[in-house]
């Protein structure tokens, strides 16, 4: 008896096994995408674009034959497939085992154009087994744009809003140059692309969302358009002057304004009017030794908001500079940082330090910060840190500040803050403790270009309307 249950055990596993390795071949055979259609973001004119990927999975019990996969453009497609390794835009008699899978890894170019405007590039992959058709649907926003690759402008050049700006490698502004970039002009750097500024920036951008001057990394496909760190940033060298940004936005760089060296005449190196710096790996704002001064800026969710190294001339009035631990950046800097001093070899070196914050907000939550704010001097050179009708987060109140109307560890109530989304909204909610509380500084509008009033305005970058 054991004998025969022996045999029938060993005859079902050959027959099962036998099946599992024989083809099915009915027309009711079922086979699975991971998706049924591929979507690519704006992908720029001659940039190409990051690869995607589809998984074809073979639902049933028997291995099945798939007697043709082919991208149905053919040569003139500006898509590219490889199919589970295999480069080349059709293949035929694929075998895919029981319950297994392969993959069609996707791409796309898109050759320039004459429109200005996005345009939707579309394709499918057809798949063939058992006189069933199946169709995978492949669609790219693509844009011309001009592009400039280890790029330096020479005298004075003025990029005007009719295209998309894609810097590759590096963009240099050469000392006797001017570059003007007029409202409404979008900037996409490559990761290994920083702005170098050693003549003068001048950002002429709007108050509306469509007519400001954004300056963003050329990953524009999710989750990457979201990254701190997907660029270099702004770079204002020694030799650099007279640089002004309004309306401008600089978003998911390494470092978002750096600026350094004392100017070459009166005015300061940078001037930063009604401008957001966002989502920055590191400093948001850094400054060493030199003269920024900064109106209606909001400084968020960055590594180090703003830090001031080695001394120099500042001034910030209505500002919110603030920052949320979330799943890409934690808060783990004060959000204002300041120092006279920087280290030579093993000497440290010390510089005058004048700073002024009016009408700021300095505020940092989901994190481990006690103190926004951190000032730390060496040495007998001048140190004057003043702060005027500021809103601070601050368990320690510093010594070496002068300070007035000083509002401590209020909630300044933003209209929103979501973490996990991350999605923040600096506007102020009803009741918040910054409204009609900052001092009369002549400033007759906000980030939005919504007027102020001429009595007390509100504390922050953003007047409540």
């Amino acid at each position: 008896m054991k004998r025969l249950t022996l045999l029938i055990i060993f005859a079902y596993l050959f027959i099962f096994s036998c099946k599992k390795e024989s083809f099915i071949t009915s027309s009711n055979a079922v086979i699975g995408f991971s998706a049924d259609t591929i979507y690519f973001d704006t992908v720029f004119t001659t940039a190409g674009s990051v690869t995607q990927f589809v998984k074809i999975m073979n639902l049933n019990n028997q291995k099945i034959l798939l007697s043709d996969i082919k991208l149905m453009g053919g040569n003139n497609s500006p898509f590219r497939i490889n199919i589970d390794g295999a480069s080349g835009q059709e293949s035929n008699n694929i075998q895919i085992d029981a319950n297994d899978s392969l993959y069609i890894f996707i791409s796309v170019y898109i050759n320039p154009t004459m429109s200005n405007l996005p345009f939707l590039l579309q394709d499918s992959i057809q798949v063939s087994f058992n006189g069933n058709t199946r169709y995978i649907q492949l669609q790219a926003w693509g844009q011309n744009a001009h592009f400039l690759q280890h790029s330096k402008i020479t005298g004075d050049v003025v990029w005007p809003n009719d295209l998309p700006y894609i810097i590759l490698d590096s963009l240099v502004i050469d000392t006797s140059a001017v570059l003007t970039i007029e409202k409404g002009c979008r900037i996409y750097f490559h990761a290994n692309a920083p702005m170098l500024v050693d003549g003068t920036l001048q950002v002429q951008g709007g108050s509306d969302d469509s007519s400001r001057v954004y300056f963003l990394s050329d990953r524009l496909d999710y989750p990457y358009n979201g990254y701190p760190g997907s660029w270099p940033g702004i770079f204002f060298r020694t030799q650099s002057k007279d640089n002004l940004l309004q309306f401008a936005i600089i978003r998911n760089a390494y470092q978002g304004i750096i600026a350094e060296g004392p100017p070459v005449n009166a005015n300061p190196k940078a001037t930063l009017n009604e401008c957001i710096v966002d989502n920055i790996y590191d400093a948001g704002i850094l400054g060493v030794q030199t003269n920024i001064q900064a109106t209606n800026c909001l400084v968020s969710n960055c590594g180090k908001n703003i830090e001031i190294a080695y001394g120099g001339n500042y001034s910030f009035t209505n500002c919110t500079v603030a920052s949320y631990s979330n799943d890409y950046i934690q808060h783990i800097q004060p959000v204002l940082s300041l120092n006279n001093y920087a280290a030579n070899g093993s000497n440290v070196v010390t510089a005058d330090l004048n700073s002024n914050f009016i009408n700021c907000i300095f505020w940092g939550d989901n994190g481990t910060v006690d103190d926004e704010i951190s000032l730390s001097k060496q040495g007998s050179t001048i140190f004057n840190i003043s702060f005027f009708n500021c809103i601070w987060k601050q368990k320690n109140i510093p010594s070496d500040a002068d300070t007035s109307h000083i509002i401590l560890n209020m909630d300044p109530l933003f209209d929103s803050v979501n973490n996990q989304l991350r999605y923040y909204d600096f506007h102020l909610k009803t009741g918040s403790p910054a409204i009609d509380k900052g001092v009369n500084t002549g400033i007759t509008l906000d980030l939005d270009g919504n007027p102020r009033p001429v009595g007390l305005p509100d504390i922050g970058c953003y007047e409540k309307q």
